[in-house]
């Protein structure tokens, strides 16, 4: 089951003296998060509106409505901060992580069963999946030659390894 509300960061520290806060960013860019009108704060997902935000040094600088002196943002500290799954439209073959770990993946000729994907490794160039197999772990890159299909509803992945990718 998909999860309704996705890490989108956590409160770091306070900045300045008008309640901002700072903001380390859990999605693939600060600029990213800087963008969203709300967000959801604690284990209850609290909504909360984001009057204003900025980066800075890959960082988000933030204040956020009701925010208003150094204390009351001391107390956000070490908060985790969401964002809704609805609120963020992906690209055609972008998924969210946290969908693409515990997918099983299988071999699109020979329908072996490889492993599931136990994390995602962000290299740069492309993604890089983890498949945690019975015996061994795999690193599938996660590129088009290679990834035939991804089903989320299934929660199976599909893919043809290049050649020597297993050996």
């Amino acid at each position: 089951m998909k999860k309704q509300y996705l890490e989108a960061g956590k409160i770091v520290t306070t900045h300045g003296i008008k309640g901002e806060v700072k903001i380390m960013p859990y999605c693939d860019s600060a600029e990213l998060l800087a963008e969203f009108d709300r967000l959801f704060i604690g284990k209850n997902h609290d909504e909360i509106i984001v009057e204003r935000a900025r980066v800075q040094k890959n960082m988000v600088i933030a204040k956020l409505e009701g925010i208003n002196t150094p204390e009351e943002a001391e107390k956000l500290r070490n908060k985790m901060l969401f964002m809704h799954r609805d609120d963020l439209e992906l690209d055609d073959d972008t998924y969210f992580i946290q969908d693409l770990i515990g997918m099983e993946v299988k071999d699109a000729d020979s329908d072996v069963l490889y492993g599931k994907i136990a994390d995602v490794m962000q290299t740069g160039a492309n993604d890089v999946y983890v498949v945690r197999g019975e015996e061994r772990e795999y690193l599938v890159p996660a590129i088009a030659d290679v990834v035939i299909s991804t089903d989320l509803d299934s929660n199976i992945m599909t893919i043809r390894p290049l050649d020597g990718l297993f050996d």
